[in-house]
């Protein structure tokens, strides 16, 4: 497959700054690990979590570091990227991901994917996992029917792990009164923060190993650039990291050096 020429202008074999990567290569930072930790407990305990974080933090990143490390043959992942549906859509998407066929009538469906959760466990000695993204997006009435799944054995257990990514509001929106009751279940809530300006330089060295480059691409104070411009935020340090790169092999130049860092802020923040 053929690269873009400023790929092959500084010797990398591959686009280095992509979403497009491996969960086992994927860069570790403190609050990255501290987010799987926590997902993973969630897992282990079939209990409920709470991931936020702004947009573009790797909160899905964490999630997907967090998945590789389960057992398949133990484990049932029902991931559900956007939860923009009604309160049924949530027992429907739940019953297709077990195998089944959704029953039309909201509480026909329901009770249907209670007992599949149930007999994936009971049965098939698999633990399921829900994980909703962009959980900031449910409605009242869906955190509520979430809430209802929960109850198992007179609310002894639950039959499944569930994990609730999303934006920093999704955090506020719990701690809501009316949400007391979902809001106690919760096991554990973190909030993944930006990168700081070191965490950044070394995703930058790591994604450059993994496309080839051992020795320094970028300068020092354009690394400093791309961290502000980026807010320390993986995605945006991704956008930003590539548009300096090519600003850079525009020009012939060999290190990726200020100027084609402040050439890469203008055109991230440009109206």
């Amino acid at each position: 497959m053929s690269q873009a020429p400023w790929v092959n202008h500084f010797g990398l074999i591959r686009t280095p700054f992509t979403k497009n990567i491996a969960a086992n290569q994927l860069f570790s930072r403190d609050g990255h690990a501290e987010a799987v930790a926590r997902i993973s407990f969630c897992v282990q305990e079939s209990a409920l979590g709470v991931i936020t974080g702004d947009v573009g933090a790797g909160k899905t990143v964490a999630v997907r570091a967090a998945v590789a490390q389960l057992d398949p043959t133990r484990h049932h992942i029902i991931y559900i990227p956007n939860p923009a549906f009604g309160t049924r859509g949530l027992y429907v998407t739940i019953v297709s991901a077990l195998g089944a066929h959704p029953r039309f009538h909201k509480a026909e469906v329901m009770a249907q994917a209670a007992s599949l959760l149930a007999a994936e466990t009971a049965e098939r000695h698999r633990r399921p996992v829900i994980i909703i993204d962009e959980a900031h997006l449910l409605s009242p009435q869906q955190l509520e029917e979430l809430r209802l799944l929960t109850n198992a054995d007179m609310d002894s257990t639950s039959p499944f792990a569930g994990i609730l990514v999303g934006q920093p509001t999704l955090a506020r929106q719990l701690r809501m009164g009316s949400f007391a009751a979902l809001d106690q279940r919760i096991a554990t809530r973190y909030q993944l923060k930006p990168m700081d300006l070191a965490d950044t330089a070394g995703f930058l060295r790591h994604r450059l190993a993994l496309a080839g480059r051992d020795e320094p691409l970028f300068a020092d104070d354009a690394i400093s650039r791309i961290h502000r411009v980026a807010n320390g935020l993986p995605r945006q340090i991704n956008n930003a990291a590539t548009a300096a790169l090519i600003a850079a092999a525009t020009t012939g130049a060999q290190l990726v050096d200020d100027t084609a860092a402040r050439k890469a802020a203008a055109e991230l923040t440009r109206d």
